[in-house]
């Protein structure tokens, strides 16, 4: 039993298990042939909720932050190797004075998952399109509407160029210093998470995106020293070029958002399906940190 076991009153007078509030994990995989997959539990017969299907998860420890008491909880229920997976996102159902953080990772493979406790009676891989049929445990099917919605990678690609050049902090005098000193910040966010972002993008509270930062002329030489969290990517000529070839071809649900102000770079990620948001956007992400 952690110190978070236990049962908790919300402001709207439910009573949920998990003292410190609850997080769970919404893992999927993306067939190229089957499509998209996602793997639940099926509650053992003694839990409340018996033999329905839901999330792996549960009641956070004290000072435990979400993501790691999803990858805890998934990790004691059932035997999937959580190292392997991609995480993307999470998402917050606050009841007042309680609230269930879901976790949304991806997996590369979809292995044979087995119970690791006595809670769990079943895990397996199943369908999107089959998830509606099944007897599912009630908080879980009220969420399933939203959460099917937020399956989808994010690609923050940044044109550091314009976003260097938004700030007067003498980057004129050294580009290729201003550049890195932005790459560091980016490797920050990336490890914190993006909250924030634009109501049609992904619809997570917060993201954990894959980064990818475009850096051209005399800021190219940046590109050779890579930092967690950020993939960065030396334009050979134009950085405009560059940022419409990465977003002109999109992989199955990845979402491309990129950062710039300049009006005819818009124009064009905008024309093969990218969204957009000005470098204020980001400085504002940049700084709350």
């Amino acid at each position: 039993m952690g110190d978070g076991d236990g049962w908790a009153r919300c402001a709207k007078g439910h009573q949920h298990w998990g003292r410190n509030g609850a997080a769970g994990m919404l893992i999927f995989h993306r067939h190229p042939e089957e499509g998209t997959h996602v793997l639940l539990q099926q509650r053992a017969w003694w839990c409340s909720g018996a033999l329905t299907w839901c999330l792996f998860g549960g009641g956070r420890h004290g000072g435990e932050d979400a993501v790691s008491a999803a990858l805890r909880e998934t990790t004691e229920e059932c035997t999937l190797d959580t190292a392997s997976l991609r995480l993307h996102g999470m998402t917050v159902d606050d009841h007042g004075g309680w609230s269930y953080t879901t976790v949304i990772a991806s997996a590369a493979q979809m292995p044979e998952v087995l119970p690791a406790s006595s809670e769990t009676r079943r895990a397996l891989w199943l369908p999107l399109e089959k998830v509606d049929g099944l007897r599912l445990f009630q908080p879980f099917a009220l969420a399933w509407p939203m959460l099917a919605t937020m399956m989808s990678r994010l690609v923050l690609v940044v044109d550091a160029a314009n976003v260097v050049g938004s700030r007067a902090d003498g980057w004129w005098r050294d580009r290729a210093g201003a550049a890195a000193r932005l790459r560091d910040e980016l490797a920050s966010l990336a490890a914190r998470g993006v909250t924030g972002l634009p109501e049609d993008v992904v619809g997570h509270d917060t993201s954990f995106p894959e980064i990818v930062m475009v850096v051209e002329g005399a800021a190219r030489s940046v590109a050779g020293t890579q930092v967690p969290g950020v993939r960065m990517v030396a334009a050979p000529g134009s950085g405009d070029d560059a940022i419409v070839d990465l977003v002109g071809a999109p992989e199955p649900d990845t979402v491309y958002l990129v950062v710039t102000a300049d009006r005819g770079l818009r124009e064009r990620v905008t024309a093969a399906g990218a969204r957009t948001v000005g470098p204020g956007w980001l400085l504002s992400r940049l700084a709350a940190g």
